[in-house]
């Protein structure tokens, strides 16, 4: 029976939301207000905390949506032919609104400290490059990097939950790319490799994370598309009998 399109919107709502809540929070939370002074935490804190949340998710709601909660991700299996572009909206429609409410829900948490709370730039867990983030690398090595990530990502994603992957291990290998992902990209951008994720804080904290926006929704694009036509390049589909 086909699941219906509300069920999955409100899969992606919650899947994405969840993502943000728990990624975004464990840098703000335990870190400080910005990745680059993560006191708590550490940088495998967090990326651990982006990929036990796609592994949690991946099973919790797999089997309604896919478990897309990015809009990149949504791009390269449209491109990858396995879903319609109808759904394709829906799926990104849900997974921005998910993004802003995780984002308020962080910021409004934020807010209650009792020593009081200022944002500063890049707050709440957003991402960024150059002058004054992290280690302040350019915005072309921000650009390379998010694309080939995301790439990759993609490329683990399709291969996993296709024919030839093993689909019950795929919520463990996906989360576990996140992981060695963000263990890479965290110094340099803070790692996206999904535009609602930075969508969602960017919007919160304005300033430099709203005005460099731009760079995490084009680069994951890029790099999503990339992924896609590199598996349908490589991937054969097997024959029956």
């Amino acid at each position: 029976m086909e699941t219906k399109i509300s069920s999955k919107f409100i899969a992606e709502l919650i899947g994405t939301f969840g993502l943000v809540l728990f990624g975004c929070g464990a840098a703000a939370v335990a870190g400080a207000d910005t990745l680059a002074q993560t006191s708590g935490l550490g940088l495998l804190g967090i990326a651990l905390a982006f990929g036990f949340s796609v592994v949690v998710f991946a099973y919790a709601i797999g089997g309604i949506s896919g478990c897309h909660i990015n809009p990149a991700v949504t791009i390269g299996v449209l491109v990858a032919g396995k879903i319609s572009f109808k759904d394709a909206i829906v799926y990104i429609v849900a997974q921005l609104i998910g993004a802003v409410i995780a984002a308020f829900v962080l910021k409004t948490v934020l807010s209650g400290q009792l020593a009081g709370f200022t944002a500063g730039e890049w707050a709440f867990g957003s991402n960024g490059w150059g002058d004054g983030y992290q280690n302040e690398y350019s915005m072309t090595s921000a650009f390379i990097t998010e694309a080939v990530l995301t790439a990759l990502f993609l490329f683990v994603i399709l291969a996993t939950t296709s024919k030839v992957g093993n689909a019950t291990m795929a919520g463990l290998a996906i989360g576990f790319t996140l992981v060695l992902i963000h263990l890479f990209a965290i110094p340099i951008t803070g790692t996206s490799v999904n535009p609602a994720r930075s969508f969602g804080p960017a919007l919160f904290a304005g300033g430099q994370a709203l005005s460099q926006l731009w760079l995490f929704f084009a680069a994951p694009i890029v790099g999503a598309i990339i992924g896609a036509v590199l598996w349908k390049t490589v991937y054969t589909e097997p024959k029956e009998g």
